[in-house]
């Protein structure tokens, strides 16, 4: 993908099936998300880069993903990064044509497709934020994982202060591993989440696990099975880490109750699908289940 670096900003030349106003909706689906900031057509995003803070402001117009730098224009090494982190946070590399042509003959998805049409799987670039995320989400409802994932940061994240506002990162695996399950409680994590936040966090700190390590394995079934080794990782957990971090578009966290409500809004079913009815829903999805996860998520929205 074409970015040109002109210091004071960086621009990206995304695919022309991109719609940056549809991922400014996903983004701004919490108030209570801590770890951007969306101020009219903009979003916020404090990157850090080595011991470099990146403050980053990230907007759209005239084709271009435009990031500015509001605080101070970072070092040439770092907006190599900013740009490499925007392009992963927003898929800009994945070609969708085959999606879209798969989606417009698809019973269920055509209507979800032609209405969010350039909406891209908005991705969690760092594994550890990913894996914890994704277990805070476990059983309980989205607004208290949001909850849990602020007080979280605010606990344990760096933070930067710019006119005023507070832009904070996700609080990295070296600090968290330094904890015990107490600290965590504190801020109403249950034990058991807690003791697997913990050890994820040691599991990189020592090496055991990175993102570089999974990806090298290549083939989803084995990365799912390495992953469900970690414990607090099941089924769901591993599909939408590989979903959302390492970006197999056929990753399908198929037991996700938020794809349950969307299948049954969109079908207009009495109940929700069971996971026999969903992977014959699934036939045609092969190697796209993800975008169609995420675009059946996308529909919820409109219905909140």
């Amino acid at each position: 993908m074409k970015w040109i670096d002109a210091e004071s900003t960086i621009e990206l030349y995304p695919p022309t099936d991109f719609h940056f106003e549809e991922c400014l909706i996903f983004l701004g689906r919490s108030n209570q998300e801590i770890l951007h900031q969306i101020n009219g057509e903009a979003v916020y995003k404090l990157i850090k880069v080595h011991d470099e803070l990146v403050l980053c402001k990230i907007s759209f117009s005239d084709g271009a993903i435009k990031v500015e730098f509001p605080m101070t224009v970072p070092s040439k090494f770092a907006r190599e990064k900013v740009g490499e982190f925007v392009s992963e946070w927003f898929d800009l590399d994945k070609d969708l044509e085959g999606f879209y042509q798969m989606a417009n003959n698809d019973k269920i998805l055509k209507n979800v497709v032609s209405t969010y049409k350039g909406l891209r799987i908005i991705g969690i670039p760092d594994l550890f934020e990913a894996l914890v995320w994704a277990v805070i989400g476990q059983q309980i409802n989205l607004t208290f994982a949001y909850t849990l994932k602020k007080r979280f940061v605010e606990q344990f994240g760096e933070c930067l202060t710019y006119e005023g506002k507070q832009y904070w990162l996700f609080p990295s695996y070296e600090k968290i591993a330094a904890l015990n399950v107490d600290d965590l409680k504190k801020l109403q994590f249950t034990t058991r989440k807690a003791e697997y936040t913990i050890g994820i966090a040691k599991m990189m700190a020592e090496g055991e696990l990175s993102k570089k390590k999974l990806l090298q394995i290549k083939d989803m079934e084995q990365i799912e099975s390495s992953l469900k080794q970690i414990r607090g990782i099941g089924a769901w957990t591993a599909h939408y880490v590989i979903m959302k971090c390492l970006r197999d578009p056929s990753a399908f966290p198929i037991s996700d109750v938020g794809l349950h409500n969307a299948l049954k809004e969109q079908l207009g079913l009495e109940r929700k699908p069971t996971i026999e009815e969903i992977e014959d829903y699934a036939a045609s999805w092969t190697g796209w289940q993800a975008y169609a996860t995420f675009y059946l998520w996308r529909s919820i929205y409109d219905n909140v």
